[in-house]
This record gives C-alpha cells, sequence and structure tokens, in this order.
C-alpha cells in the first residue's frame, strides 16, 4: 500500500487554485495598505510584513525548497527569524513598487512550479522550516502563511482575507499537523471545524490523510471557531484562552488533542502548536476547569 501524503495526494491541481488564490489576496491587501503604517507585529510595519514574503535577488525561499526535493530532502531547516531579519533589514529601504514587485515575483515563482515541474517533484521530500515535508505540502504551506500576514494586515487598514482564503489556510495547518505527527509516529487526528465547514486529518503508520469537513462537523477531537480567530490562535496572534472562557473557541475531546500535544516538544515553533499546548493544559483542575494556561506558543 501506498504511504499517504496528505494533501499531496489531493493533487497539484487542488493545491495550486488554493495557494495562487491566496496570493492573489494578498497582493490585493498589500496594494490598498500604507506600507510604513505599524503593523500589530511588534518592530514591523507592513513594509517587513510584505518583504519577508516577496521574492528578491538574495532570497529565493522556493528555489531552495524546489533544489531540496531534487536532493532527496538534504540540508538543514533554515533559521525563520535569521532569514526574516535579514531580508527586512536588507531590504528594509525598498520603495513600494519594488516591494509588491517582490511578491507578484513570488507568486510567479509559485505557478511557474506549479505549472512546469514534474509531477514527482511534488511527493518528494524537502527541508522545511518545521522538518521534511512532501514539496507540495510545504507550498500549499504558504497559504497559511499567506492567510495569517493578510490578518497582519487588516490592522493596518486593509480589507479580511477572503473565506475561501482563510479556510486555505487552515487546510495548509491540518495537513502539516498531520504530516509531523506520522514523522514522529503519534498516531490520531483533529478537526479544525468552522462556520463554514473545516479541515480534519488522521495520521498512522501509513502517513496521513486530510479531509474536508461539513460546517458543524466535530466528531472526535477538535478545535471549534471561526476560520479567523483558529488561525490567530494556532499562530500565536493571540491568546486562546480568554476565547474558550467566552465560549467563541471551544475544543472537544481534549484526550485526542492531548495525544498529539507531544509534537510541539519535537518540532518547537510548529503552526499550530498554541492550540496543542492549550490542550495539554486545559485538562485538570475540580470538575476539568480552564487552569492558568499560557497563551502564545
Amino acid at each position: 500500500m501506498d504511504r499517504h501524503q496528505g494533501m499531496a495526494d489531493a493533487g497539484r491541481e487542488l493545491v495550486s487554485s488554493m495557494v495562487l488564490e491566496a496570493w492573489d489576496a494578498f497582493i490585493d491587501q498589500a496594494e490598498t495598505v500604507d506600507l510604513g503604517r505599524r503593523s500589530r507585529l511588534p518592530g514591523w510595519r507592513a513594509h517587513e510584513i510584505c518583504v519577508h514574503l516577496g521574492c528578491w535577488d538574495d532570497h529565493h525561499a522556493l528555489a531552495d525548497l524546489i533544489a531540496s526535493a531534487r536532493s532527496g530532502g538534504t540540508g538543514t531547516a533554515p533559521e525563520v527569524d535569521a532569514v526574516n531579519g535579514r531580508v527586512t533589514r536588507a531590504h528594509g529601504n525598498a520603495s513600494p513598487e519594488d516591494v509588491l514587485a517582490a511578491l507578484r515575483e513570488n507568486r510567479e515563482a509559485t505557478a511557474r512550479y506549479l505549472r512546469e515541474e514534474p509531477v514527482e517533484l511534488d511527493t518528494a521530500p524537502a527541508v522545511s522550516v518545521v522538518g521534511r515535508l512532501p514539496l507540495l505540502s510545504v507550498v500549499l504551506g504558504q497559504a497559511y502563511e499567506l492567510a495569517v500576514h493578510g490578518l497582519d494586515l487588516v490592522s493596518c487598514g486593509a480589507a479580511p482575507p477572503p473565506p475561501s482564503v482563510l479556510q486555505s489556510g487552515l487546510a495548509a495547518l491540518v495537513d502539516v499537523t498531520g504530516a509531523l505527527a506520522a514523522s514522529c509516529a503519534i498516531p490520531g487526528g483533529a478537526t479544525l471545524a468552522t462556520p463554514d465547514g473545516g479541515w480534519a486529518f488522521a495520521a498512522d503508520a501509513d502517513g496521513w490523510t486530510v479531509r474536508r469537513v461539513a460546517a458543524g462537523e466535530t466528531d472526535g477531537p477538535a478545535v471549534e471557531a471561526e476560520a479567523g480567530l483558529l488561525l490567530e490562535a494556532a499562530s500565536g496572534r493571540i491568546n486562546p484562552v480568554p476565547a474558550v472562557a467566552r465560549r467563541k473557541l471551544r475544543v472537544h475531546e481534549v484526550g485526542g488533542l492531548l495525544q498529539l500535544a507531544p509534537i510541539t516538544e519535537r518540532v518547537p515553533g510548529i503552526p499550530g502548536g498554541p492550540i496543542l499546548k492549550l490542550a495539554a493544559r486545559t485538562v485538570g483542575g475540580a470538575g476539568g476547569m480552564l487552569g492558568r494556561l499560557l497563551g502564545r506558543g
């Protein structure tokens, strides 16, 4: 039996539509904001948010990933904070026109990969910031980053990302979590549920699968909230504890989520880590009441 590889099993056509829509939506947002305006991210303006997502003469993130996949997933994972710091410092004075051009070039590099590279590369392992993943899953991971940073741009005056982009971000989040569960030999699964539907993964010895779920489906371990709130909690943008207290974020079958919590110890800083840590700290106390929780992972 072939090993399951999550969204890579769904194929290039679906992933392409999700990722390129996310790029188009983010570029539309970037075109509407004052790039000099401060964002909610400490020390970052809209300028830095956009710069680090661009393709520059000295920064070709996707090309490096493709090279890693071609070489069988060799190499070491980049240190994301160091890379971001280098790129944003190097291009801190870039004009708005150059920043937008860099975003469009990265979007085109992604489209070119999906259009021209052999499909066999999609399931080849590539070294990403969270470890070795199928290259197509890493490409889909752009949708998560673009959705989260699209939400960041709202603090700079941009309109919110479209609901479909938020759903693509959740799909990417579920996919990478399933991949890491499989690579860590941690069987289990979880659903990220929203009023508009959501995504679920299941991991076992044969890999991991990802599927779309209908609105209101929370069978098994699940975290339920509006899509934007799930992404903000998963990325550490907000402390999820008040959202739980106000019942804007609900955790179902905590025990199943606890089974996945060791992923955060083996892969520190993973997307979704704050939600898994939330589950790990939700149990305990009289009557199972919410105890003292840490917010940001």
